[in-house]
């Protein structure tokens, strides 16, 4: 969740929507991400929407309390409720996003699901998540989110190696999300997930092997693996530009890619979106394929962006003011786009080209064609399992991703 807003024009106080953004709304998936905007410490390239204890002190008093965040956010979802109307459709994915959800007692991550659960309906197959730091749960606090419908769990591991999560000002130890995993399992967690970060300054090929294979033989059924960005005014950034840490380059980070690939192919998992492995196509994130095809969501929580059939908006920013705004009675949304035809064209081919089906060769005008043409001829691109036909990023183009979607779009 971004810690820097867009621009956009104002959001009506009660939330209303476009009554086109409902148009073909029942042959759409709807899913809802709720943010937990909490954290015990900052890590220290982290740039989202977060805050620890200090950093809310004195600075919305008890309406940015940990303690009653649960019912907050559960006046939003009945918000949403309203705004959505009469909308039949279930929804299909729940994502507890963060910050650090499970700093909240089980109990408040169930009741939020619960709001869901009780305004829209969960479909039967529903993909419910949380992410979660591995020392602030253990296994009572999983059998409780699985007993209260969590059947998804994701561990930010990032590293295997103490130097390197100390670079990362990560407070776990090595070894513990690899028991977070036998922990979920146990609780009867069907799938779980371990996120990784690669070229934290550092970081050496052999550190990046270990942490690939501590997560392999921990037995998850996904695997999320991420370049390192250095974003600006964290504290990862200031230490570089102070010269106490270097800079990792893209040509280090191209070669990481290729060897979590390679280690994580023959580990028997397949990739199915650039920086994402599953064992099986039930093993996926359903709930970040349907941000990447384009469907509905509804995001609650402070940050929080949604989008709903071609309307995009976004939540304040600060705990305390998001709890004012409900208390009030008033969306928390702090600004909206509708977005164009061409502009969700655009966004279809940035998302889907970095999935494995790729994209549809339909979404590409005389321009883009050509350039699929020319990277289909450097080894770029590769026919895909459209029968209309699409263009899917080989392993050499995903390398280069960002360069080949930008003439794509054209």
């Amino acid at each position: 969740m971004p810690s820097v807003l867009p621009d956009g024009e104002p959001m009506p106080e009660d939330g209303t929507l476009p009554a086109s953004a409902l148009e073909g709304a029942g042959d759409r998936p709807l899913a809802f991400y709720l943010h937990v905007p909490y954290c015990a410490t900052r890590c220290g390239y982290c740039d989202f929407n977060t805050y620890t204890a200090t950093e809310l002190r004195g600075s919305g008093g008890v309406l940015a309390s940990r303690d009653n965040y649960a019912a907050t956010l559960t006046d939003e979802v009945r918000l949403a409720r309203k705004v959505l109307g009469d909308d039949p459709r279930q929804v299909r994915t729940v994502f507890v996003g963060g910050g650090t959800p499970t700093l909240l007692a089980a109990a408040d991550l169930v009741r939020m699901l619960d709001a869901v659960r009780e305004e829209f309906g969960l479909a039967d197959d529903a993909e419910i998540t949380t992410e979660a730091n591995p020392e602030s749960v253990n296994p009572e606090y999983l059998a409780e989110l699985r007993e209260g419908g969590f059947n998804r769990i994701s561990f930010g591991m990032q590293s295997a190696r103490q130097h390197v999560l100390k670079v990362l000002d990560r407070t776990h130890t090595p070894g513990r999300p690899e028991a977070c995993v036998a922990e979920a399992r146990a609780a009867g967690f069907g799938h779980v997930n371990l996120d990784l970060i690669y070229g934290t300054p550092g970081e050496s090929d052999d550190d990046w092997r270990a942490s690939l294979a501590a997560a392999v033989g921990a037995g998850p059924d996904h695997i999320s693996a991420y370049a390192l960005i250095v974003e600006e005014g964290t504290q990862l950034a200031r230490r570089i530009r102070r010269g106490e840490v270097p800079m990792t380059d893209d040509d280090v980070h191209a070669d990481r890619y290729l060897i979590a690939d390679d280690v994580l192919s023959r580990a028997g998992f397949d990739w199915y979106e650039v920086s994402n492995w599953s064992t099986s196509r039930a093993g996926r994130c359903l709930h970040n394929e349907l941000y990447w095809r384009g469907a509905d969501w509804w995001g609650a929580g402070p940050g929080a962006h949604s989008h709903v059939g071609g309307v995009r908006w976004w939540n304040v920013k600060h705990p305390g003011a998001y709890a004012a705004a409900l208390a009030e009675g008033r969306s928390p949304g702090a600004g909206r786009e509708v977005l164009s035809p061409q502009d969700r064209r655009v966004e279809r081919v940035l998302l889907e080209l970095r999935l494995r089906e790729g994209v549809p060769l339909s979404l590409l005008r005389p321009v883009g064609l050509a350039a699929a043409g020319r990277a289909l001829a450097d080894g770029l691109l590769e026919a895909g399992p459209y029968e209309a036909g699409s263009a899917v990023l080989t392993l050499r183009g995903r390398l280069l991703a960002d360069g080949v979607v930008r003439d794509l779009v054209d």
